[in-house]
Order: structure tokens, then sequence, then C-alpha cells
């Protein structure tokens, strides 16, 4: 049987998965093509799964910080009562910004309190 001279496509897939892989691994997982592709695939896995779990930890982290700062400073009872009273009132900030005021400037907490206990 005459040899079949092969193209330059699975060259090109297999240079590409190796570009993937150039940086961040060691050893066979770094040379061998079936290894770089099986780690490649592992790691696309593990960085769409902890995409969504980055999002759920950092919501997590605000919500704790400012049911701390809640409960420190006395602005309210706890995290529910105050995000509760703020939908009420229509005085809406995200718990990013939230949290960050709480962190740093707990007096601009006491600010928001009192915008959602006078309004009417």
């Amino acid at each position: 049987m005459t040899r079949v001279p092969r193209g330059y496509i699975a060259r090109r897939r297999r240079t590409k998965m190796r570009s993937f892989a150039s940086t961040n691994f060691r050893g066979a997982h770094l040379r061998l093509n079936r290894m770089i592709t099986q780690q490649v695939r592992r790691a696309f896995v593990s960085s769409h799964r902890d995409r969504g779990r980055q999002k759920r930890d950092f919501r997590r982290l605000w919500i704790t910080r400012i049911n701390a700062a809640t409960r420190v400073y006395n602005v309210f009872d706890s995290y529910s009562k105050l995000i509760h009273n703020m939908y009420k009132k229509e005085l809406i900030l995200n718990r990013k910004m939230l949290a960050q005021v709480a962190v740093s400037n707990p007096n601009n907490l006491y600010t928001i309190s009192n915008k959602i206990k006078t309004i009417n």
C-alpha cells in the first residue's frame, strides 16, 4: 500500500492544543499529544465550572460582610431586614457596592439606613 501524504489539518489541531498547554503543564502533560488533549479538556471543564462557582462564592462573601456590618454597627437587626427594607423603599444597591461601603466606610452605611427609615 502506498504512503498517503497527510495535510496540515491534524498538525494544526495538535499545535493548537499544544499552545493551550504550553505554559501551565509539566512533564508528559506538556509533551505527549494524547495527554495534552486530556489535560486541556479537563482544564476547560474546570474553568467553565468554576466561573459559575466564583460568582456564587463572591455573592456569599458580600452577603456575609453586609450581615456582619449591620449587626456590629446596629444598622438593622440582620441582613435580611436591611435588604427587605431597601427593596420596600425602592432604594436598590447591588450587594457588591453595599459590601464595599460596609467594609470601607460604615458611616455611609448609617446614611443608607437613615434613608431607608425616613423615606415614606
